[in-house]
Parts: C-alpha cells; structure tokens; sequence
C-alpha cells in the first residue's frame, strides 16, 4: 500500500499517523458498515465531521460490494469522482473533494494513489483483486469499537438532555400556571418580576441548549417554583401539572371594581414604573442578538444594553442621562425600541437624548415607544 498523495499533496504528521493507524491492527475481524456508518453519524462531530461529509462516506460504502467490512479482504473503493457525484444525487466535484479531504483528515478513510493518481484495480486471471488504488476503508474497521463507545456516549448525552429540557418544560408549565392562579385569584403582591422570570425562561428554552446550560436553567427554575410556591401556599411537586380552568363571569361585580382599583392604584404609584420585560422583549426582537448574556431579570438586561446604547451612537454622557431622568430599566427599555426601529431614526444619540429630557418633564413613558412596536410584532 502507498503511503505518500500523488500530486501536490505534501506529506504531513498527521497522514503518516493516520496510515499507521489505519494499517495496525483491528480490535474486531469484521463490522456491519452500516452500523459503523450509524455509530459514526452520532459521533461525527467528535472528529469534525458534518452530516454531508458523512453522507460521502456513506456513498463510499455503497461501492464495497458487501455488507461487511472484513479484515484480509479489499476494502479499497476505486470509483470514479463522476461516479460518487452521481450517486450523491449529483453533488458538484469541487465539493465531493472537499468533503473527500475532511473525512481524510480525520483519519476515517485513507488514500491510496496510484502513479498518475487514477483510481482503478488490477485482477488476477481468476478475476480477483490484486491491487487496487482509491480510497481505503480498513480504518473504519480499526475504529469500529472506538465509534461504537463514543457513539454510546453521545446517545446518552442526548437521551440527559431530552430529560433535562422535559423536566425543565415541566417546571415552566407550572410557574406560568401557578403564577396566572395567584394572578386571578387576587392573591396580594407584585408578580410582574416573577412572571418576566417565566417569560424569559420560556423564550431562552426555544434555543438549542448545551447540558450546562440547561442545568443551570434547572436550577434557575427550581428556585422561582420555590419563590411562587412560598408565595402562594401550593406546593405541589413539579411532576403535578397544574391546570388553571378559563375565566368565568362568575367574578362579582364588587370583585372586578376591586381588581380595577388595584391595578390602577399600582399603575399610579410611580410614573417610573417600567414595562414587564417580557413585553420588552416580544416588542422588541431585533435587540436579542445584541445581548451579550442571558437576561434572567432586568438587571441582566440594564447591564446588556449598557454595551448595546454605544452600538447605536448614544454616548456614556447621554446614557447616564437617561437613567437619570427615566429610571435605568426605561432607558433600558427605550434603548431596545430604538434598536428596533433604528432604521426609522436618523440620529438615535439625539433621539434618545430629546426623550430623556421629556421624561424629566414628565412627559414620556417607553410605553409610548413600545405600543406601536408591539402591535407590529402582533
């Protein structure tokens, strides 16, 4: 067998290490290609390999006439680049290569060269292989126990986090429920802070999670149960769905004047009062990607637009400002509903700066800003 690409190639450390390797000996004498194939598919990005790159080397495998991989035997696939390509549902030659030099460098296939770098095989009189040039299998062979652990690994992986991110959605269910119940049955106290908790753990569990992540996000969700439980006097385990029935008209008359007054007292106590963030951030979604860490309240998210108001041309001076005048979590608030409609405003440095004087006059609110954008989101 060759060791050294034809052509241009330059021989690296890591091609001699490979063709080393890949020539040792086998933990096992033979290997369904299929199920290496599959053990491969979940481990991929182990060794740096995408979904594509993958498929190419399931289209390799088709050319080895048996469902086998054995040890002894020709593993080497001599077709043609036309030939791949085709059978790739006609895959471009320059991208068959680039996929071809992943699964190289990785050392799950290796090449064999021919003199003029041709793929092809010689056969005896009796018709058998006696040498072929293209790419070998054997490493697939020498890797199969090492794929298939990983591979193992990696389904658990999987398998944590999809009970990680259920248990997660569970607890989710019951803070939203639970908070909606104290809600409506007048239980006394503000839940706007806990509901923006729930809000922005329901759209932060959309993405896709790593296991730290949603580790944290456990915890995070096991202590605002424990804070809405302690509040409400339900302490249900997490596993108990909570179902809250829809409103009735059977609420008194007495009984909506009482809400009625409730909410607008709260309303008028301070002119300050900022928006729940979670209508913040459903108004505004075009600040998401500007944030540079997970907002779990309005701390997190003054401290994230701090970085995001230079971004639009609102200096420190004029920031200070603003919090000043409007309270930071407004100026906050305002700083995301200028993102949002930033190419509606010539100069947002002097925008913000003409609110924030309004606001010292008492003339401004960011609900003001944000009704339109939410009505747009609507």
């Amino acid at each position: 067998m060759t060791t050294t690409p034809f052509g241009a190639r330059p021989v690296t450390a890591c091609l001699v290490d490979h063709h080393a390797r890949g020539q040792g000996p086998a933990p096992v004498s033979e290997v369904d290609k299929w199920e290496v194939l599959n053990a491969l598919s979940l481990c991929g990005r182990d060794y740096g390999l995408g979904d594509r790159t993958i498929g190419v080397l399931q289209v390799l495998l088709s050319f080895h006439p048996d469902r086998v991989l054995r040890d002894g035997q020709p593993l080497v696939v001599f077709a043609s680049n036309l030939a791949i390509c085709q059978r790739a549902h006609g895959m471009p030659e320059s991208t068959l290569r680039r996929h071809i030099a992943a699964l190289v460098g990785a050392g799950v296939i290796l090449r064999h060269d021919s003199p003029n770098g041709k793929r092809y095989a010689r056969r005896g009189q009796g018709g058998q292989i006696t040498r072929a040039f293209g790419f070998d299998l054997r490493p697939l062979l020498v890797m199969a126990r090492e794929l298939a652990e990983r591979a193992a690994e990696e389904q658990a992986r999987r398998d944590r986090l999809k009970t990680l991110r259920e248990e997660v959605s569970l607890m989710l269910r019951d803070a939203v429920k639970l908070i909606l119940f104290a809600q409506e049955s007048g239980r006394g106290g503000h839940w706007d802070a806990l509901d923006d908790r729930a809000q922005l753990a329901r759209r932060y569990l959309r993405r896709k999670l790593s296991e730290d992540q949603l580790i944290s996000m456990h915890d995070d969700m096991t202590d605002l149960l424990a804070q809405i439980r302690a509040r409400t006097g339900v302490d249900n385990p997490a596993e108990n769905v909570v179902e809250i029935a829809p409103k009735t008209e059977e609420m008194s008359g007495s009984a909506g004047k009482n809400e009625r007054h409730y909410q607008t007292s709260e309303k008028e106590a301070s002119d300050r009062t900022p928006p729940p963030l979670g209508q913040v951030l459903d108004a505004c979604p075009d600040v998401l990607p500007y944030l540079d860490r997970r907002i779990t309240g309005w701390n997190d998210f003054v401290q994230a637009i701090c970085r995001v108001a230079p971004m639009t041309g609102i200096d420190a001076r004029t920031w200070a400002e603003g919090c000043r005048h409007m309270g930071s979590e407004n100026a906050a608030a305002t700083v995301a509903g200028i993102v949002q409609r930033i190419g509606q405003i010539a100069n947002p440095g002097a925008y913000f700066r003409t609110l924030a004087r309004k606001a010292e006059q008492g003339n401004y609110s960011p609900h003001s800003l944000l009704g339109p954008l939410e009505r747009q989101a609507a």
